[in-house]
């Protein structure tokens, strides 16, 4: 019997796919009030689940530069985004004619700091600006919740850094 499961495991990784890349934006803002972070969470079109924008590889233009654009067409954002990714995730998409394939997508951050009345997916999906604690409790993906978590904690840090000591209190 052993034999016949190395045969089926073996079997299973000549037909797996590679990942598929994709690039994605977490994006963000400073809530003025409570000097609160927010991400920006929206839903996918097909499913209705809770993502950050994401999209495929566009010919000519850099990784960073498509998550920008992505951010931009899925959610009317426009803001400085950074040219290193903070990470991965790994997900698996379904495709129109149901098969599965699985997706790495790179994940870049964007500080938004303009809102776009007129974009070209809008109406298409809903929209929320949350506490990143209640974005990691609203996307799927365990990767992408870890991302949200690291992020928010560097953020935290760095805030903290930035402040003066009297004012940490």
């Amino acid at each position: 019997m052993n034999i016949l499961n190395r045969l089926a495991s073996d079997m299973q990784l000549m037909f797996r796919r590679p990942a598929r890349m994709q690039y994605a934006a977490l994006c963000y803002r400073l809530k003025k009030r409570r000097s609160q972070l927010e991400v920006l969470v929206i839903t996918s079109r097909d499913t209705g689940r809770w993502v950050i924008p994401k999209g495929w590889p566009m010919e000519g233009r850099p990784s960073h530069a498509v998550a920008e654009r992505e951010a931009f067409e899925e959610a009317g954002v426009k803001g400085r985004v950074r040219k290193e990714p903070i990470g991965y995730y790994m997900y698996e998409k379904a495709l129109a004619d149901g098969l599965r394939v699985p997706c790495k997508v790179q994940v870049y951050t964007l500080e938004v700091d303009e809102l776009s009345k007129n974009f070209p997916e809008k109406g298409e999906r809903r929209l929320e600006w949350v506490s990143a604690e209640e974005a990691v409790r609203r996307v799927d993906e365990a990767g992408l919740k870890q991302l949200i978590t690291e992020f928010e904690q560097q953020w935290i840090a760095e805030t903290e850094i930035r402040a003066p000591k009297n004012a940490r209190g």
